[in-house]
């Protein structure tokens, strides 16, 4: 890469975090006039995420039944066992999404607040109050951190449950006969196994969720 070009691909990536920070300094303004702060907004988002991956947890056990039935099929309608599969496929699809935009939102916010948190300890003259505030400080990142890390493993395990599901609607999509679907039965016990393990990780991360608002709110 040229120093021209270096430097210009630079400019942009300046530009682009000038306009991100405009934007977050904006949307955390107008929810301030709103009585709501980064803390209400944090909560707001964890709150959500805990829909979000249970309409998701349902989405990937509907499709693992719609799977089902279709091993089970004997001489039924095979293209509109495909139609339901590959619609179950993308509502799984969009839920992942939608989760992977709530993670994002939780994680910019909680920086955020950090952030800010840090910054206002450092303004407390009293060193009582200073040492208490730091302390909750530590404790709600750490508890954060576990929270985190759960959502990202839930998220993650998505994505070999999405690659199978995938495979199965494009392979029925080709081979909409009674071979396919025996070869699908082959395949039933690695997405079952995958599904069970999400809907596990899922339900972790909910209780997590659940005890870092406890503990956030007190």
């Amino acid at each position: 890469m040229t120093k021209r070009r270096l430097a210009t691909s630079l400019v942009g990536t300046f530009i682009a975090i000038v306009v991100l920070i405009g934007c977050q300094t904006a949307y955390y303004a107008m929810w301030e006039k709103m009585g709501k702060e980064k803390r209400h907004l944090l909560r707001d988002q964890i709150e959500n995420s805990r829909e979000d991956q249970e309409k998701a947890s349902a989405a990937f056990k509907d499709a693992l039944t719609r799977l089902k039935e279709i091993y089970g099929l004997d001489g039924g309608d095979l293209e509109k066992m495909y139609n339901r599969l590959s619609d179950e496929y993308e509502n799984c699809q969009e839920r992942a999404e939608i989760i992977d935009d709530r993670i994002d939102k939780i994680q910019r916010i909680a920086s955020d607040l950090f952030a800010e948190w840090r910054q206002e300890i450092d303004q407390i003259k009293n060193s009582k109050f200073r040492s208490q505030s730091a302390l909750k400080l530590k404790t709600t990142q750490s508890r954060f951190a576990s929270l985190e890390s759960t959502l990202l493993i839930a998220r993650k395990q998505m994505n070999p449950v999405l690659s199978n599901l995938k495979d199965y609607v494009l392979y029925l999509k080709h081979n909409l006969n009674a071979r396919a679907i025996g070869s699908l039965k082959g395949e039933a016990a690695s997405i079952e196994t995958d599904v069970d393990r999400l809907v596990r990780d899922i339900q972790r991360s909910i209780k997590e969720a659940d005890a870092f608002l406890k503990e956030f709110e007190k």
